[in-house]
């Protein structure tokens, strides 16, 4: 874990000369800031004449910033808004080398005080450790206290540990495969499991080829470091589910394209395409971390995808874990033939129901960018309408796409059982028919493609690994167990 995160902590009083956060609702007294009239005068002008959502006061010895959330048309959007501006909270905070502040909460929802707080967390979120110069330029904003005689401790450690999962995932995605191949991957995700109660199994490269996973074998053949096959398990005694829910993550360390080589500059985020595998280890560590009573399981096939004399070409025909015979077309369809292998391995578990996170497709970015996530469901319509909600309360929205059967006739093969790429149209759709084919059991497939990687920081999320899916999972499981 990131030693530069920011705490957060729970008090019941206020300091008077702490730095203050106060978000202003219609039914919020200021009384107790002591605002002189010349500053209550400037607040109100701010707020009601100029439509300001921030404001800030400098009294020289202390800031205080009054948060004043435009109305919404819903309540996960006006969560939203609340850390959107938490966002704008933290620049402040770290552009005037101010340390600790503290969230005035006596009065006003407890959502809302930890959607503040979250979009201060992430944030505040930085990968800079490689700078020479990075102990100058780390974030001086170390400390949120958050001041409530209403919330707890809990609720505390629950938005520390899920902010932290959701930055750990980030660095995953961030360091480059020069810093973190499949190997690396697999120790550094297996050990933080281990760490806080977790079980953690990494199959080397003799136990995938006596597995006979051809597809996470193929795409490995070009690459000098072997592959490595990742299960992370969290199963408590008092677990709500008698089935476990199996999470499959992509764990392409890099993506070169393979002999289907991308555009140069196409090359230059491909760290990134271990994403889903990021997601997914952070989220069963959050899981085991907090306890929850969820039996849980993370599958992640790792490997990078490179160009050597034996690395697989267009026109090899493949044989899978479970039999099936692909025709590769595209090597830079590769995720999904290491994640097939996964998907048939998680048959063995008779899971209640598999999600998969991948960076998948070109064409799921196209088709609506870094505003959500493409997803796509196979006999799992309950389990999808409880995500999609989710997907709203934490702004990690979904976008479904069909799983219709027609899509399925553009990938099958003239001389194999499938193919690995469709037409040019609906790739996404046609990624996760290939996918759907690996499976028997409730399945929904997240192409992360867009969300995961930003090259232009955008509030909370900022720029590199965003870590989207962890806050999604956390809080479809949450509410699975409190259900």
């Amino acid at each position: 874990m990131n030693p530069k995160t920011t705490s957060l902590k729970l008090s019941k009083n206020l300091s008077d000369t702490g730095n203050i956060i106060h978000i202003i609702s219609e039914n919020s007294s200021r009384a107790h800031l002591n605002l002189s009239q010349a500053e209550e005068q400037f607040v109100l002008y701010q707020k009601n004449e100029l439509k300001h959502e921030l404001i800030i006061l400098n009294r020289y010895s202390q800031w205080i910033y009054l948060v004043a959330p435009k109305s919404a048309k819903s309540e996960p959007s006006f969560l939203e808004g609340l850390r959107n501006l938490g966002a704008k909270v933290s620049n402040h905070a770290n552009n005037n080398h101010i340390g600790s502040v503290q969230i005035d909460a006596f009065e006003t929802a407890a959502s809302h005080i930890t959607a503040l707080a979250e979009g201060m967390l992430l944030n505040n979120y930085q990968f800079i450790q490689y700078k020479s110069d990075a102990e100058e330029k780390f974030n001086r904003l170390k400390e949120i206290v958050i001041v409530s005689d209403r919330m707890n401790a809990h609720e505390i450690n629950t938005l520390t540990v899920t902010t932290q999962a959701t930055l750990w995932a980030r660095d995953l995605v961030n360091e480059p495969v020069n810093k973190l191949n499949a190997i690396g991957l697999a120790d550094k995700i297996s050990s933080a499991v281990r760490a806080v109660g977790g079980k953690a199994e990494v199959l080397n490269l003799q136990k995938i080829e006596a597995l006979k996973m051809g597809g996470l074998l193929a795409v490995n053949r070009g690459s000098v470091d072997p592959p490595t096959f990742t299960i992370l398990e969290w199963n408590p005694e008092d677990a709500v589910n008698a089935k476990p829910i199996v999470l499959v993550g992509k764990g392409v360390v890099y993506d070169s394209g393979g002999y289907s080589l991308k555009p140069g500059s196409s090359m230059e985020t491909m760290k990134c395409d271990m994403a889903g595998a990021a997601a997914v280890s952070a989220l069963v560590f959050a899981v085991a971390s907090l306890k929850l009573p969820v039996h849980l399981i993370a599958l992640i096939p790792a490997t990078d995808n490179r160009v050597v004399g034996n690395a697989y070409v267009p026109g090899d025909i493949i044989t899978m874990m479970d039999g099936t015979t692909v025709e590769v077309l595209n090597t830079d369809a590769e995720g999904r033939l290491i994640l097939a292998d996964a998907l048939t391995y998680a048959k063995k578990f008779d899971p209640m129901l598999v999600l998969n996170f991948a960076t998948l497709t070109g064409s799921a970015a196209r088709a609506i960018g870094p505003q959500g996530i493409v997803a796509m469901q196979s006999d799992a319509r309950e389990f999808f309408d409880s995500l999609e909600a989710s997907g709203h309360a934490v702004h990690e929205r979904l976008v479904e796409f069909p799983m219709w059967d027609e899509y399925k006739d553009q990938i099958k093969s003239k001389i194999a059982d499938l193919k690995n790429i469709g037409g040019p149209e609906g790739g996404a759709i046609t990624a996760g028919k290939f996918l759907e084919h690996f499976t028997s059991y409730p399945f929904i497939h997240f192409d992360i493609a867009s969300p995961a990687f930003l090259e232009k920081a955008d509030s909370y999320r900022g720029l590199g690994g965003t870590g989207i899916g962890v806050r999604l999972l956390f809080d479809f499981l949450k509410k699975m167990v409190s259900a």
